[in-house]
């Protein structure tokens, strides 16, 4: 059934995830959200399931700033929330570390641990880095690289690291010295951005939801995609054919999308790289037999399909085993759901997540494509002086896959609130 639209808007929002739904509650007036699926969220969504609560991936609330903390508590009644200290581990060689693998290599096998810190002690620090890879080196020796950074990470990126910028993951990268390494043998301390963790027992979607009720209804508008985009004369032609003119166009689709509706810059369309995630959401009918109080785990083997497990029963203090996993892919690779499925229960069975008695009640597939954006550097600059550009024309792009970077939820919501009070002078 065809939707009838408004003709005109001031701030055509593309995009009802949580970068587009925030700039809606800023600006308060005057936009129009118009939203390509039956639902809104984006990757912040969660799967309608009675029995078990699955996220589109594993999407966590730790907030740095007392703004967005206290938008997040006035929304969500108080007994919604979990409150919860980080407990994640790393598999390796059948042993769980503590995570970050730098700071804890104290837990290694005595021959590996000396090598971790002979590397580390002697490693060869350089003023500049050619590359992600190259930084890994310089901060941490080959030891610590070789055993862990540089496998997980291709693992995740599903791609070459010498090709991502030294600064690729910013500030989410666990770094560590000589004395954070020896202090942390004597104590535990893990020092990073999101240390400590908010969930809600309905998962994500549910503070989406709340977001979204705060807004107009008729202002907000799903099942509604974009076909192309008409910068010079502003408008916004939908998948129906309506025309909507804009004075401003605010993207947080990923930037890859956008430019194809736009046409603006087909050349740097080849260049952005990224990886798909292949997020399988599994319930089974008992707990684990070995994982008890893990949030998620890492695994750098690359024997295993999987980079990283989620417990999404250990978050929420439920008894059956209901798990995240996900799976790095390169853009144009193929995936079969079925068969990394069929994979990826008998590696379960292996590191001990299941026993060959538990039984798979229910599950839920979701690709996720982008997943991971590849930041490099060339393209990077490019990105820059394409959003520069854009801006000139009233083009302005949002949240993690709009501005083409690694960010945090809290990161996407401060850029939504600064753009408002661009387009609210």
């Amino acid at each position: 059934m065809t939707k009838t639209l408004p003709k005109s808007t001031k701030n055509l929002i593309i995009g009802g995830g949580l970068s587009g739904l925030t700039l809606a509650y800023f600006l308060e007036k005057d936009y129009l959200v118009v939203e390509k699926e039956f639902s809104f969220g984006g990757y912040c969504r969660t799967v309608d399931n009675k029995d078990y609560v699955w996220d589109y991936a594993g999407h966590f609330y730790h907030f740095q700033t007392e703004e967005f903390k206290r938008l997040f508590t006035s929304l969500v009644e108080p007994e919604e929330i979990v409150h919860q200290k980080k407990v994640t581990k790393i598999y390796y060689k059948d042993k769980l570390i503590d995570y970050p693998f730098q700071t804890n290599i104290h837990e290694l096998e005595k021959t590996e641990f000396i090598d971790c810190l002979y590397d580390l002690f002697f490693r060869a620090e350089k003023e500049e880095y050619d590359s992600f890879l190259d930084m890994l080196y310089g901060k941490f020796g080959k030891s610590i690289v070789e055993k862990f950074l540089k496998p997980y990470n291709e693992k995740l990126y599903a791609t070459n690291l010498g090709n991502l910028d030294k600064d690729a993951m910013g500030r989410f990268f666990p770094y560590a010295d000589i004395e954070a390494v020896i202090q942390n043998m004597k104590k535990l301390s893990e020092k990073s951005y999101n240390d400590t963790f908010l969930y809600l027992k309905r998962g994500t979607g549910y503070f989406i939801d709340k977001l979204a009720s705060q807004l107009n209804e008729k202002n907000i508008i799903a099942d509604c995609p974009v076909a192309s985009i008409n910068s010079e004369e502003k408008y916004a032609v939908m998948a129906d054919s309506q025309r909507i003119y804009y004075e401003n166009l605010i993207n947080t689709a990923p930037l890859n999308n956008f430019l194809s509706m736009t046409g603006l810059d087909n050349s740097l369309l080849k260049e952005l790289s990224y990886n798909k995630v292949l997020v399988l959401n599994l319930g089974f009918d008992r707990p684990s037999p070995r994982y008890k109080k893990e949030h998620w785990v890492y695994y750098p083997d690359k024997e295993l399909n999987f980079y990283r497990v989620g417990f999404y029963n250990n978050i929420l203090g439920t008894d059956k085993l209901s798990l995240y996993v996900e799976i790095g892919f390169s853009k144009d690779q193929e995936v079969s759901a079925d068969a990394q499925l069929a994979l990826t229960l008998d590696n379960l069975k292996k590191v001990g997540i299941i026993s060959d008695d538990m039984r798979l009640v229910d599950k839920n597939v979701i690709l996720m494509d982008p997943a991971y954006v590849h930041i490099e550097t060339e393209t990077n600059s490019a990105v820059h002086r394409l959003i520069a550009d854009m801006e000139k024309n009233n083009i302005y792009t949002l949240g993690r896959y709009g501005k083409w970077t690694y960010s945090s939820m809290e990161d996407c919501m401060i850029w939504a609130r600064d753009l408002s009070k661009l387009l609210g002078d």
